[in-house]
């Protein structure tokens, strides 16, 4: 803000060999029509002067008139040079009558020279031989900062050093801290966009902004378009305030600390003082500006301090990091707006210095997280890794373990399987033959007996290749299907003296697979074994018939002495029935068997 002019020593006539000029009074006066010689009464004041804080309410234009003199011994051509340090906020500089310089606006949109050190070489011509005056003239605006800083008459080399030395902290210092936060700004978004919870990297980058946009105030000679000066002195405060709020934010991030109320309050009141600074009229405008500077130092001095406390109850490394920076900050703050408000003598700001310092510290601090941050996940990584490397052995020995006890079970399955296949299939077969031979009245013949044992290799061929149906297609009709069947036990019932009844469709309404066809064969076979072997049955019915589009149902019936079915079931002594069940229970069907003295059933119910 202007008021930053106030910041600069009184000059003082430097030690130096040649021409020396010494200051001998300064006055100060408003502005008449008529300009400086119209003037009849004036104030004698010393340099920095803010004419506002003498004579509060009063802007506009004043004259302050520099009496001066030389001691040039044995040469009176010795040069003399003028370095202004600021003048605020616009305004013209006289040697006794001559204009030497003025800002290019001396209206509304007023230049801005309240933070712009100029040098000027005096022209011999124009100086008097004894008591000189320089009239400078500064203007302002109502509510803005009024006077004039420091002025310094020398020998040109000695002025040349200290013109260089306060362009150095007024304009290099603003430039280099500008860019600093400039760079912090965008390298912590970038940060702060790629991991979005890491928040305090976007506070962070926020109060970069926000700072940058403060203190480029301090670099502009001239108000941005359709702003001007009060609306330039608003939005400077308005920024002050925010970059101090997302400071005290970005600082609880870091922390972890979860304040809602604190947070809430932090931001009603930023609002509230932006408001004001939008709202005030211009000729309260300084006003506010000065209670939103006071307000907005005195939150970040609380904050630095609270977060002191906590660093020291955490006794976190960084935390600690932090909380040093922010001590050097708030110590460095505190005596620049004490000087601001005049509380203490006029020194040169510190901040401009610190600043850059303790914004690398910052961004060193956040750059040691973030580090600490990429250990923390490479270390994770590793285990993860690890973790990973385990689980894949263990995952890899139980794979081994459950592949070998399903070999196994194959194995039982597969045994199981031929076990039931042989005694379907194999044991039928040698039923019939055993019941031909007991029931046969003269010596089997050679070619009977060789019939008998190619059916067995037949059937133990197919008992053995049970996998291999599956690529089979089965046969074309139902007829064909079971006229193998029904050819072998034809004639077995025929020698047994039993009836029996074969019902068969004449065509599949869908046909099903070659292992369904070969189960239902077992199945067929099965039954018919019992009923030989069992039954004592005189008359036996054998019918395939689909009942729908998709289902086919096999089913035998005799007329014999049937048996106890539940306690067949319980007891788990019949292999037949037990393998009747699951083969149909393997190609997707149901076993109904109803068994009673002079009536047994078996149905086998297939979807197909």
């Amino acid at each position: 803000m202007p008021a930053t002019a106030a910041w600069a020593n009184p000059a003082e006539a430097p030690a130096q060999s040649g021409c020396v000029a010494r200051i001998l009074a300064v006055h100060t006066a408003a502005d008449v029509p008529g300009g400086h010689r119209a003037i009849t009464t004036w104030q004698k004041v010393t340099l920095p002067d803010d004419w506002l804080r003498r004579r509060p309410g009063e802007g506009g234009s004043v004259w302050y008139r520099i009496s001066w003199d030389r001691d040039c011994p044995g040469d009176r051509d010795n040069a003399i040079a003028l370095v202004l340090q600021s003048i605020v906020l616009a305004g013209q500089v006289y040697v006794n009558d001559t204009l030497l310089w003025q800002d290019a606006h001396q209206t509304e949109p007023l230049s801005r020279s309240w933070n712009m050190p100029r040098y000027w070489l005096l022209p011999e011509a124009w100086l008097l031989p004894g008591v000189n005056t320089l009239w400078i003239r500064a203007t302002s605006v109502a509510g803005q900062s009024l006077g004039l800083g420091p002025v310094h008459l020398g020998a040109p080399q000695a002025m040349q050093q200290r013109y260089d030395t306060l362009w150095w902290q007024n304009r290099t210092l603003i430039l280099i801290n500008i860019i600093v936060s400039g760079v912090m700004a965008a390298l912590f978004f970038c940060i702060w966009v790629v991991r979005r919870e890491q928040t305090a990297y976007g506070w962070y980058a926020l109060m970069s902004l926000f700072w940058g946009l403060f203190i480029v105030n301090v670099l502009l000679t001239e108000p941005l378009p359709l702003v001007g000066t009060p609306g330039m002195a608003r939005l400077n405060t308005i920024a002050l305030l925010l970059s101090v709020a997302c400071f005290c934010l970005f600082t609880w991030r870091f922390s972890d600390q979860r304040l809602p109320r604190t947070e809430r309050g932090l931001w009603l009141l930023t609002g509230g003082l932006v408001v004001l600074q939008l709202a005030a009229p211009d000729a309260l405008a300084g006003k506010a500006q000065l209670l939103g500077l006071v307000v907005a130092s005195t939150l970040f001095v609380l904050n630095g301090m609270t977060f002191l406390a906590h660093a020291l109850r955490t006794r976190s490394r960084e935390h600690g990091l932090l909380a040093a920076c922010l001590l050097a900050l708030v110590i460095t703050n505190i005596h620049d707006l004490l000087a601001i408000l005049s509380i203490i003598p006029s020194r040169p700001p510190l901040s401009p210095y610190t600043s850059i310092v303790i914004t690398l510290s910052l961004s060193g601090i956040l750059g040691l997280r973030h580090a600490h941050n990429v250990q923390r996940i490479a270390r994770f990584n590793e285990e993860l890794a690890d973790n990973v490397a385990r689980a894949r052995t263990e995952l890899a020995d139980t794979l081994a373990r459950e592949h070998a006890l399903e070999l196994s079970h194959t194995r039982l399955q597969d045994r199981l399987r031929i076990a039931h296949d042989l005694h379907d299939g194999v044991g039928g077969s040698l039923v019939h033959m055993m019941a031909s031979v007991e029931l046969g009245e003269e010596s089997l013949a050679r070619a009977r007996v060789l019939s008998m044992l190619k059916l067995l290799r037949d059937d133990l061929r197919q008992a053995i290749d049970n996998d291999a149906s599956a690529g089979v297609d089965a046969p074309a009709t139902p007829q064909a299907w079971i006229a193998p069947v029904r050819y072998r036990y034809t004639q077995l019932f025929d020698a047994l003296d039993m009836a029996v009844t074969w019902q068969v469709a004449a065509q599949w309404q869908a046909r099903p697979s070659a292992l369904q066809c070969l189960a239902l064969t077992r199945f067929l076979e099965e039954a018919l074994t019992n009923v030989i072997k069992h039954s004592h049955a005189r008359q036996v019915r054998v019918w395939l018939e689909m009942p729908a589009h998709a289902v086919l149902v096999l089913g035998i019936e005799d007329d014999g002495t049937g048996f106890d079915v539940a306690a067949v079931r319980q007891a788990g002594i019949s292999v037949g029935m037990n393998s009747m069940h699951t083969r149909i229970a393997r190609v997707g069907g149901t076993l109904e068997v109803d068994a009673r003295p002079g009536r047994t059933t078996l149905a086998a119910r297939v979807s197909l």
